[in-house]
């Protein structure tokens, strides 16, 4: 057998003695490239070696070949994503195929001559992030690259980069072609990471690193500048975020602290340094790994997890701009009097980078809301709109940007009527926002004396103090999970009291409803890896984790227990399915108790034990429910979801079905019935009660306490001063026999009528 079809390879370490000798000698930039894909082909031990450039008009053009014909060369062009060279650029990711013609975007060209080639290897051709074309190897039998394989190849591909960026073969007049198409309004929709209204100039988040040097002449030398770059920008991060304002705020010093730790990360520091004794210098290895770290991130399925790639990407950028330029420290990014920045992705300390008196908004082709980057900006009040598909190919540095935070939407290059209309919403919004301010200290009651207690929905130390700032009463849900989610590694008990203890302080003796853990499904924790679930949304999640695996739950309790310690402890059980759930729920929740009393530490002054009614199952236990229960807490998120039958995150079924519908009116209000005849207070805690014309109908149906996120407490309160109970009341029980598909319409027309402010 050949080694070409046993597969077997010398290794990288003599091939990059040759590159960096190639890199040395002259010659055009066709016989440069001519001379690497021979080498790489007779070094891999492949019968084919392309190289494809990309052309203007996102175009990739057959440059250099050892092994097809060559009559192929500068005539073979593949659009982006068109064949298998044309995925592989347009999605920036190494392919190793043992059956290339078995691939799905499998594209013959006869005049290649390459139908006779089984196997395929290709990778990306990148600088700074930007695709400049196609590096593949080819077999004819079926062959199993190695990964140490795909590796070498995209260490080459970071050679051919230079030599094709220096070469300059898109000219100016080539670039200037394809530019018209990008200057038409563009409207993009996206994922709300944090609310909000901006307007501004669009600059593209970039940090202009440029490698010069690939291959190293001292590897002793490279592995110093490295770990000297290393303390350099530890040492700048903490200086950063000292200046930043937010080094004492609490869970974004534990975000500091989690990427701070990402940056002394054994493995990620191991692969950066065994580049370096491969051959590449200090700057070249660190792209390596970044690059071989999103190819790897690229292939998880679980957004969270992918999501951390933000923060190495940043990281990486950080440590080659200290590898780059030692002697200068990274500045704050000068911007636009009005700027909203575009990019791919950010890390959190990229965020601090920029001059927030001038920043007015993000946008991102990814994201997530438990991205580090999203928790920053909703620190900074900074409106973030992510996973924004096609992005960066149609927006433009200097391009006027609308960003609706609110709806998803960026709008690029708006026409002037467009611009108009926003910043009279803008506007609007001001004005608003100053009559809310107004109402902060004003109480919640109906114009015939019936309050309505408002309460805020939080997950983060920073959403306590809003209590206050937005008039509320107390926090009616605090989302335990959030803190988890954020870390990589399960934070003990000592941990979590320390953090209970400062949602305490910080709410300054207004009640507290903390949830336990609802993990699982759509809130995976990155370092507890569970098996993949058909339907995770009512699958093993939230209160079935928390009981077959009590030990986890026991220790959060624990931690309530003692950070409560004199003061009111509320707990709340999520996804309770029957009664018997609570039951055992509650008895982990006393057995911790009895430890605790018997180790003498000092107990709640009272506590409070409640259940989350999310699934409509539950409903029909309602009496049994209530004689255990202290409080009940209804979420309406998940429970219309299940009530309907509908996944709430498909867009076909989006407008589907109205929690506003006659039947849902009927639950709600047999709801609030049953529980008021047993003294049982209860809170809407899902998204109905943070809407005022849905909050309407929650009052209506007699439910009066009603858990938001903070910016919805103002509105929800205006709309409660400004409307009479009473008559709203017998309407909302004539709706609720009714065979309507939706009443939101009639509700609407009611409240217009009676100037509610809705």
């Amino acid at each position: 057998m050949s080694s070409a079809q046993s597969g077997t390879w010398g290794g990288a370490r003599p091939l990059m003695r040759q590159l960096r000798d190639l890199m040395r000698s002259g010659g055009s930039t066709q016989e440069r490239l001519d001379r690497v894909a021979s080498l790489v082909a007779d070094d891999m031990v492949a019968e084919v070696c392309s190289i494809y450039v990309q052309r203007a008009g996102e175009v990739l053009e057959l440059f250099a070949t050892k092994g097809l014909k060559p009559e192929a060369v500068h005539s073979t062009m593949l659009r982006l994503g068109e064949g298998i060279i044309g995925d592989i650029a347009s999605r920036a990711r190494p392919l190793r195929l043992a059956d290339a013609q078995g691939h799905p975007n499998f594209a013959y060209r006869p005049e290649t001559g390459e139908e006779i080639y089984r196997s395929m290897l290709g990778v990306p051709i990148l600088r700074a992030g930007r695709v400049l074309g196609v590096l593949a190897v080819q077999n004819k039998t079926q062959r199993n690259y190695s990964e140490e394989e795909e590796e070498a190849l995209e260490t080459i591909a970071m050679v051919l980069a230079e030599i094709v960026s220096v070469a300059g073969i898109v000219s100016a007049d080539e670039e200037k072609g394809t530019e018209s198409a990008r200057t038409m309004p563009a409207r993009l929709t996206g994922l709300v990471l944090h609310e909000g209204l901006a307007m501004g100039t669009a600059v593209l988040h970039e940090r202009g690193l440029v490698i010069t040097r690939v291959v190293a002449d001292d590897t002793a030398a490279e592995l110093k500048r490295l770990d000297e770059a290393l303390q350099d920008m530890l040492s700048h991060l903490d200086d950063l975020v000292a200046g930043s304002g937010l080094s004492d705020s609490g869970e974004y010093q534990e975000v500091i602290e989690a990427y701070r730790m990402f940056a002394q990360d054994r493995g990620w520091l191991e692969r950066i340094r065994e580049a370096i004794k491969g051959g590449l210098t200090a700057e070249a290895a660190t792209q390596r790994v970044n690059t071989d770290t999103q190819a790897r991130f690229e292939r998880v399925k679980d957004p969270y997890i992918r999501e951390r790639y933000a923060d190495l990407k940043d990281l990486g950028d950080r440590l080659l701009q200290h590898l780059l330029k030692p002697d200068s420290q990274p500045q704050k990014h000068k911007l636009p009097r009005e700027a909203v920045v575009i990019a791919r992705t950010l890390g959190p300390a990229e965020l601090l980078d920029y001059d927030t008196d001038s920043l007015r908004a993000v946008v991102l082709e990814e994201g997530s809301p438990t991205s580090h980057v999203s928790i920053v900006a909703r620190a900074l009040g900074v409106p973030i709109v992510g996973r924004c598909s096609g992005l960066l190919g149609r927006v433009q540095a200097g391009d006027f940007v609308v960003v609706d935070a609110d709806n998803g939407q960026v709008m690029i290059r708006p026409r002037q009527s467009i611009r108009d209309y926003f910043q009279q919403a803008m506007d609007v919004r001001s004005a608003r926002r100053a009559l809310f301010q107004r109402l902060r200290e004003l109480p919640s009651v109906t114009k015939d004396g019936v309050e309505v207690s408002l309460h805020i929905n939080a997950g983060l130390l920073v959403d306590v103090p809003q209590i206050a700032d937005v008039g509320a009463e107390g926090i009616g849900l605090y989302r335990t999970e959030v803190p988890f989610m954020v870390r990589h590694a399960f934070p003990d008990v000592e941990a979590q009291q320390s953090l209970y203890a400062r949602i305490y302080q910080l709410a300054e003796g207004r009640p507290v409803v903390f949830r336990t853990l609802d993990i699982g499904g759509d809130k995976p924790l990155p370092y507890w890896q569970v098996d993949e679930e058909e339907n995770p949304a009512m699958g093993w999640r939230a209160i079935r984790v928390g009981l077959d695996r009590p030990s986890l739950l026991r220790g959060q309790i624990r931690a309530l227990l003692r950070a409560a310690a004199g003061r009111e402890l509320r707990v709340m059980f999520p996804m309770i399915s029957d009664v018997w759930e609570f039951r055992q729920a509650k008895a982990l929740l006393m057995k911790e108790l009895d430890v605790h009393n018997q180790d003498g530490r000092p107990s709640p002054r009272h506590l409070q034990v409640g259940a989350m009614l999310e699934v409509p199952g539950l409903a029909w236990q309602l009496p049994a429910l209530l004689r255990e229960v202290d409080f009940l807490s209804l979420g309406t998120n998940d429970f219309f979801q299940f009530f309907f039958a509908t996944d709430r995150g498909n867009p076909r079924l989006a407008r589907r079905y109205d929690t506003l519908s006659p039947g849902s009116l009927a639950f709600l209000r047999q709801l609030s019935e049953q529980a008021q005849a047993a003294g049982v207070p209860v809170t809407v805690c899902g998204e109905m009660a943070g809407n005022p014309l849905e909050a309407m109908a929650l009052v209506a149906c007699g439910l009066r306490r009603l858990s938001m996120s903070p910016p919805s407490v103002g509105p929800v309160k205006n709309m409660v001063r400004s409307l009479e109970l009473a008559p709203l009341e017998q309407f909302a029980e004539q709706l609720s026999h009714s065979a309507d598909h939706s009443v939101r319409a009639v509700m609407r027309a009611y409240a217009q009528d009676r100037d509610i402010a809705i």
